[in-house]
């Protein structure tokens, strides 16, 4: 019988991750307000991008973060405060008690495990080798990766695009549909 060990720190980079995913998801669908239900997506994919770090696929992790978390996300929010859905909020009123110094709390522990990720770490920037093949240094999964993109899922990344240019519109007309309706109703 062959006994499997597991590291520790890959155990909590996994549990964290896995609760990461499943606690923003879960905020995804339970939160009432959309702009809250869009800060509980980017946990959500920040997760993803720490299971894809662990999976040691740095560049889906980047992606995830930059494409997803950082323009999609972007996009969604500049949708829901373009329709208003924020105009009765109040922003001396706290709904959460505490919450500003649980952020607070949260921000010092990303800070030093940010500070001691990097002190502990051996990371190198610029060229590795002098010498070595195209697939050695890298650019040769580079190469692949562009062809890939611009040929075989050519479509896909179109017809996404699409959609959310087709969302984005769709936002906007419904958004002054409201707008005219409502000075309509004010004259009358």
């Amino acid at each position: 019988m062959v006994a499997t060990a597991y590291a520790i720190p890959a155990i909590l980079v996994f549990v964290t991750s896995a609760l990461l995913i499943l606690v923003g998801a879960i905020g995804v669908i339970s939160v009432k307000n959309p702009v809250h239900a869009a800060i509980c997506l980017i946990m959500t994919l920040f997760g993803v991008a720490v299971a894809f770090v662990a999976q040691s696929a740095d560049f889906l992790a980047a992606v995830q973060i930059i494409v997803y978390a950082g323009a999609i996300v972007v996009l969604f929010l500049f949708v829901i405060m373009f329709l208003g859905i924020d105009r009765n909020m109040h922003v001396s009123v706290e709904p959460l008690v505490g919450q500003r110094a649980f952020a607070g709390v949260g921000v010092v522990i990303t800070v030093a495990g940010l500070i001691t990720l990097m002190a502990t770490s051996h990371w190198v920037t610029g060229a590795t080798s002098v010498s070595g093949s195209a697939l050695a240094t890298g650019q040769g999964n580079v190469k692949q990766l562009g062809t890939a993109v611009f040929t075989t899922y050519l479509f896909a990344f179109e017809a996404t695009a699409a959609l959310l240019i087709i969302a984005v519109v769709g936002a906007v007309l419904l958004a002054r549909r409201e707008r005219a309706t409502t000075n309509e109703e004010g004259i009358a």
